[in-house]
């Protein structure tokens, strides 16, 4: 890869990241059934998703809602 395309691959990588970020298709995504939780998730996997969200923000003691 070129230093021209490896240019170009990293900011569409970080426009791609920035855009999913966005509060707006996040609001989006959780409409999606695919993307949703079920209310009724064994408690085991529960933790491990607040874990993940808490890794995303930076809080790893962040709760899900």
């Amino acid at each position: 890869m070129t230093r021209n395309k490896g240019e170009k691959a990293q900011g569409l990588a970080a426009e791609v990241r920035r855009q999913f970020g966005a509060e707006a298709v996040t609001r989006f995504m959780r409409t999606l059934p695919a993307f949703r939780t079920e209310a009724d998730i064994p408690d085991r996997f529960r933790e491990l998703l607040d874990r993940l969200d808490g890794a995303e923000d930076g809080d790893v003691g962040r709760r899900r809602h």
